[in-house]
């Protein structure tokens, strides 16, 4: 868990941005300042779930550190998302994956290979729960033809030598550098154990990404006094009409009503963690485009004062 005084600690040599949200605002819109010192959050994929289709795209992050792209979670489409985000590809640095469920690793190789691609030539650290590094070294053996004949071909340098991955197996501190500390936390996504979400503290902010998760009380532990949860969010009506569309709709039910937290359960984890922002993400459902950013919000503000912002894909917060 975090001390205080970590982001006074944090700013020996930094420097502050403290930058503002801005209300729909994006950076295929604005234009890209990658470059510029502080923390960065840009939402690229805000849907929940593999399904492809509509007005969202599939669950990832990026923060910018200092200008260094962090991404967190590779759902189908980051490869493209980071691309109308303005932010190279080759620049890649750091990836985080949450969990093993395909939403959130589809594209995790394929966005390493994009990168180099473009020219990635230096080094990028992974980490996931167990099974990142067998994933990453699965993904060599399936492309070892087509990344052999560019490195001959093309000159180009050794893909498999550039991927640092590393399995997150518990709680704690995973990446600590000169510009972020990066802490995972446990939580439940039955019927997967394995499941983190992340905290990163610069010296200028705190965001907590919250991973899929069944409603987690101790998770506003986690995220306390965070200047932004990024926290997915299940709407129980749009589910209820959901499930009666399928055949099996009572065993969606049940898996989603296990493993996702509702709104209003939402909004008691934000006001319990006294966190700043509370941005709402990973949607459930996610392509039903007739829930309103009035009703995602809703029953979050029963419990919730604070700030709260319905994500959107390539939103600035």
């Amino acid at each position: 868990m975090f001390k205080p005084e970590r982001r006074t600690l944090l700013t020996m040599g930094l420097a502050a941005a403290g930058a503002a949200m801005l209300p729909g605002w994006s950076v295929a819109q604005g234009g890209s300042s990658s470059g510029a010192r502080g923390m960065r959050l840009i939402l690229l994929g805000t849907k929940g779930g593999p399904r492809i289709g509509g007005s969202r795209s599939n669950p990832a992050n990026l923060l910018l550190i200092n200008g260094v792209p962090y991404v967190i979670d590779c759902g189908t489409g980051v490869s493209r998302q980071l691309v109308n985000a303005h932010v190279p590809l080759a620049r890649l640095r750091y990836v985080f994956i949450t969990h093993h469920h395909s939403d959130h690793n589809l594209e995790y190789g394929n966005l390493i290979y994009n990168a180099w691609a473009t020219g990635l030539n230096q080094q990028v650290d992974v980490f996931g729960p167990k099974g990142t590094e067998a994933m990453t070294r699965t993904y060599w053996e399936l492309n070892r033809f087509d990344i052999e004949t560019r490195m001959a071909d093309e000159g180009r340098p050794d893909l498999r030598k550039l991927v640092l991955a590393k399995d997150v197996l518990d709680n704690g501190v995973v990446l600590q550098n000169a510009d972020v500390q990066v802490t995972a936390f446990r939580t439940p996504h039955p019927p997967i154990v394995d499941n983190f979400a992340y905290r990163f503290e610069s010296a200028d902010r705190s965001i907590v990404f919250s991973s899929d998760t069944a409603y987690n009380p101790r998770l506003a532990e986690f995220a306390r006094g965070a200047d932004v949860l990024v926290h997915e969010a299940m709407y129980g009506p749009g589910i209820d009409a959901l499930v009666a569309r399928v055949a099996n709709g009572a065993t969606i039910k049940k898996h989603f009503l296990a493993s996702h937290t509702l709104t209003e359960d939402v909004g008691r984890v934000a006001a319990a963690a006294g966190v700043k922002t509370l941005v709402l993400s990973h949607f459930v459902p996610g392509d039903d485009d007739s829930i309103t950013d009035d009703m995602w919000a809703q029953d979050v503000r029963k419990h919730y004062k604070g700030r709260i912002v319905v994500g959107r894909d390539l939103m600035e917060i």
